[in-house]
């Protein structure tokens, strides 16, 4: 049986600033990674898998127009990328619950993002 704990966070108005940049960088990648997939399918290819997405990704957070990707951990846009993937494909096996990939929205927000452990380490 696997569990799982909710927990409420209250964060200060700086840790409210890093968990909103976060969230701008998932939206960010998860956007950018449905354009891609979107391209690619309309020019007749198969669906990209989600470590070519990264990989590409990678490259464009390295860029200098995107110095702001990099305040941000990688695993935020990494997971972002993999949750785009996996909704793709069940798009095209035709599951329970078909509709169309719709990009992420900054009105109708989605709080719910993986940070790695370090990320909300508490400082001693």
């Amino acid at each position: 049986m696997i569990k799982s704990i909710r927990v409420q966070l209250l964060p200060n108005n700086k840790q409210k600033t890093k968990l909103f940049q976060f969230a701008g960088a998932a939206r960010y990648a998860y956007n950018w990674a449905l354009n891609k997939q979107m391209d690619h399918f309309c020019e007749g290819h198969k669906i990209q898998t989600d470590s070519a997405l990264r990989k590409e990704f990678t490259v464009l957070r390295h860029a200098e127009e995107n110095k702001w990707l990099q305040d941000v951990s990688n695993n935020v846009t990494k997971q972002a990328i993999k949750d785009l993937c996996i909704a793709y494909k069940n798009f095209f096996r035709k599951q329970k619950q078909p509709g169309y990939i719709k990009y992420a929205s900054k009105k109708i927000a989605r709080w719910i993002y993986n940070l790695s452990a370090t990320a909300l380490r508490q400082p001693n």
